[in-house]
């Protein structure tokens, strides 16, 4: 949008829009075009992902005034920007997450049944799944998360309660002692800097990149055994080995057409690639196989476009489907809707946290030509049921996912900067054969934290790492978030609401999924709600055992369970 053009319109009083449908500014004004912007509220959240979406209703619905960022023009995160369905346990349907996250899942069901031509048994199955995915219960396009979550705010934004900064990103932070003034944003849409002041930040972005800013202590890569006790831990740890990241993509199935893509510039390179892992990788990258999460050993896969069955192995396109076009009116969609998402397009080349913003842009490039790279080998070379290589009718959607490349707007991010935090979540919490060896029998919880703000459960999923780490997946045990994992050791007004929490690289691979990032979020919203009317800092929270208690006792009836059914 022209500079001129933008004056003429917030100066006659109109609402700037981003490209998704919802207003950036709740309300504008020619003297705003000067180069410092300046924006004060209650709370500044900075990354617009489950998380920080869920602290910004849970504050908007209290009151606050809030001042939410989102670095992409899409909030949402990782349901999202970063097209990934959601991760979810087996008991989400009732329980395990907050009620509102419930609420969500329930709200895009509805959706489908409103909007779109479902079959007459699909409509009425309480449990839709629109992709019948089997990563999860509930997968969806990105873009109906998206409505349902603007939908959610715009009452807000329409307000001026909620000032909603698309395409901004946190450049600095201005500190006065162990408290954040303001935060400074970078937007395409001012020329100057954004100044954002508040009383309390919110960090929900993908990688923890208010702490660097903002001189918060904090931890990053793999902690030693020596320093965790952990059974998993490696024996030297190493700050800069993080878990893959994923630039995942999007893709049909037209079986009579020819869609095939140029080939990739760096298909070759990828075409060759075998990761070096310990244990090894069983061959090439690009292939149907993997090393089994849990033994390591060679395991086969299996890729059909059609959704047929592929009788023991998994087949793919299955796995993270996002539409079954069979639960749909005939001639609606030729063919389901499939996330790539996988193994084969894990990217293990390079790490994007505390590197510089050229390092981070070289990964993720290489990134999508891994994606794009195995995308074609599918189309060219992948073995089909008639002998013949490839399927030529796979056809990028970068429409389902906002973008031109049909790659998502975002990295898939599993692993974070990390705060060093007033309680660190250790294996021997959450892990079933460490609190085995703790307790001295089979537990069916994890560890009883006194100060439970919420419960979650996945079991601890490590993707291999950008220095040679294999998979590390085993059992864990459902788990309650403690508040001391919440709170940074010194800084007072900053909380994280992402996957920036006090957890080790360990304990990260079980509280890093969606539902768990909401309820870390919400848990987050309260606690500044709570802290503000008690006049105190959320560490004062922690440290008096009657507040905490009164505070758990006010969560729960905003719907977050502290501790799971017996």
């Amino acid at each position: 949008m022209q500079r001129r053009k933008f004056i003429q319109m917030v100066s006659a009083g109109g609402a700037l829009f981003s490209c998704s449908g919802i207003p950036l500014w709740a309300t504008a004004s020619a003297d705003r075009m000067k180069s410092r912007f300046e924006v004060t509220a209650d709370v500044v959240v900075a990354g617009g992902g489950l998380g920080g979406f869920a602290a910004t209703l849970a504050m908007l619905k209290s009151g606050f005034k809030v001042v939410l960022t989102e670095e992409t023009d899409w909030i949402g995160g990782q349901i999202t920007q970063q097209g990934v369905p959601p991760d979810e346990h087996q008991w989400i349907e009732t329980h395990g997450a907050p009620q509102s996250y419930r609420d969500f899942r329930t709200a895009v069901r509805h959706y489908y049944r409103q909007h779109y031509p479902l079959k007459d048994e699909a409509k009425a199955n309480a449990y839709l799944n629109p992709g019948n995915g089997s990563v999860s219960r509930l997968c969806h396009e990105p873009r109906v998360a998206l409505s349902i979550m603007e939908s959610l705010l715009a009452p807000y934004v329409s307000s001026g309660q909620l000032t909603l900064l698309l395409r901004c990103r946190i450049s600095g932070a201005d500190m006065q002692g162990d408290r954040i003034r303001a935060l400074t944003g970078n937007s395409p849409y001012f020329q100057g800097d954004v100044i954002l002041n508040a009383r309390f930040f919110v960090d929900a972005t993908e990688l923890g990149d208010l702490l660097p800013l903002s001189r918060t202590e904090y931890v990053t890569g793999t902690e030693s055994r020596n320093e965790t006790g952990e059974l998993h831990a490696p024996l030297e740890g190493n700050p800069q080995n993080n878990q893959a990241f994923t630039m995942c993509l999007a893709m049909d199935y037209e079986p009579d057409a020819d869609h095939t893509i140029p080939k990739p510039r760096m298909y070759d390179h990828w075409r060759n690639y075998i990761p070096k892992l310990s244990p090894p990788w069983p061959g090439r990258l690009l292939d149907l196989h993997y090393a089994n999460p849990k033994t390591l050993q060679p395991k086969k896969l299996a890729f059909d476009p059609n959704g047929t069955a592929t009788g023991s192995l998994l087949n793919l396109w299955n796995y993270r489907r996002i539409i079954d076009h069979r639960q749909f009116g005939d001639g609606f969609y030729r063919g389901g809707i499939s996330i790539m998402n996988w193994p084969q397009n894990d990217y293990m080349e390079g790490n994007l946290i505390d590197v510089s913003n050229d390092a981070f842009q070289h990964h993720v490039d290489r990134a999508k030509q891994l994606s794009l790279s195995m995308f074609y080998w599918l189309q060219t070379e992948a073995p089909t049921p008639e002998g013949k290589p490839g399927w030529k009718g796979l056809r990028l959607r970068g429409d389902v996912l906002g973008t031109h490349d049909g790659l998502a707007k975002y990295p898939y991010i599993r692993e974070s900067r990390r705060i060093k935090a007033k309680f660190t979540v250790l294996e021997e919490h959450v892990g079933a054969e460490q609190r085995k060896m703790v307790t001295g029998k089979d537990e069916k919880l994890a560890a009883d934290f006194f100060d439970s703000v919420g419960i979650g459960y996945y079991h601890i999923d490590l993707h291999p790492s950008n220095l040679g780490n294999n998979y590390i997946d085993f059992s864990s045990l459902p788990f309650q978030i403690p508040l001391g994992a919440l709170l940074p050791e010194r800084v007072e007004n900053l909380l994280p609401a992402n996957k920036n929490i006090g957890t080790t690289h360990i304990t990260n691979g079980c509280y890093r999924l969606h539902p768990v990032e909401w309820s870390i979020g919400e848990a987050v919203g309260l606690l500044i709600v709570f802290s503000d009317a008690k006049q105190t800092v959320p560490a004062h929270v922690w440290e008096n055992r009657q507040m905490l208690a009164e505070f758990q006792t006010f969560i729960r009836k905003h719907g977050i369970d502290t501790h799971w059914p017996s």
